[in-house]
């Protein structure tokens, strides 16, 4: 197998994780990484000695020897940076939110096909185990004929100011959401979110997905709530499911369904 050359930029809050896990693969080898903060790239030359540092990040997508790119930098720079290394002819595994906007994000899928590169967003929770676990139960049917989704994504800050609660929180949940419905889109999607602490800065989002079948999918993110929680419950004609990523017990299985009640004078077929 061809060994691949890769180059990473950005190295603030979970680049240097990203620079962890990308020098151990096999096959592969991290030659850059780009931050324009010395104390970034000071890190790494202190803890990765076999990866070369620049704050070029330009001068990088020009060297013939990186096959493809690592994008961990501000949400906001992910539109600049995903499309000068497709330009580049790079391959891209950019960190969520792929950009901010569906007309960016549209642009990016576009040029990926027409450079004929893979372009990957870095959805984590896709490959987590009791996703994956949760995905199977609905897979086999054990909980029937889904009813509603509602997830909550909480806490008392990180408050960022480059992107909203929803580009920053969401994405996790959306992806979730999406493996679990096999791909198939909602049908319509409606959304409120306010702004408390800066202006034009939603702090708290409300979300409501509904897909072809009535199945309706409630989401709630906030950096203004007192508790922590990342939690997912699915409810369904059988059974009923508690996804919460934060207790050491992730998936918990209620066997409790819905009975429907006929009305007076209703007959019902047994």
């Amino acid at each position: 197998m061809k060994s691949i050359t890769l180059a990473q930029l950005g190295c603030g809050y979970w680049g240097p994780n990203l620079v962890r896990n990308f020098s151990r693969l096999p096959n592969a080898r991290l030659k850059w990484v780009v931050d324009a903060d010395p104390s970034r790239r000071a890190y790494v030359e202190e803890n990765f000695p076999k990866v070369q540092t620049s704050g070029d990040w330009k001068s990088v997508l020009e060297d013939p020897e990186v096959d493809a790119v690592i994008i961990a930098t501000a949400a906001s720079t992910h539109f600049q940076f995903v499309k000068s290394a497709l330009l580049a002819k790079k391959h891209v595994f950019v960190e969520k939110p792929l950009a901010t906007s569906s007309i960016e994000a549209d642009e990016l899928v576009a040029l990926a096909h027409h450079s004929e590169r893979t372009l990957m967003v870095g959805h984590t929770f896709l490959y987590n185990p009791a996703v994956r676990y949760l995905k199977g139960i609905l897979s086999r049917g054990d909980l029937g004929s889904l009813y509603y989704i509602y997830s909550h994504r909480l806490n008392l800050g990180q408050v960022r100011s480059d992107v909203n609660v929803w580009w920053n929180l969401a994405p996790h949940d959306v992806s979730i959401l999406l493996y679990l419905m096999d791909g198939e889109l909602p049908v319509s999607v409606s959304a409120h979110g306010a702004d408390y602490i800066q202006d034009r800065v939603e702090d708290v989002a409300f979300v409501t997905l509904t897909w072809a079948d009535k199945l309706i999918a409630n989401i709630q993110v906030s950096w203004l709530d007192p508790a922590k929680v990342r939690r997912m419950t699915l409810v369904g004609t059988k059974k009923m499911v508690i996804y919460d990523d934060i207790m050491d017990q992730k998936i918990t299985v209620l066997d409790k369904g819905v009975d429907r009640v006929p009305v007076a004078g209703e007959k019902m077929d047994y």
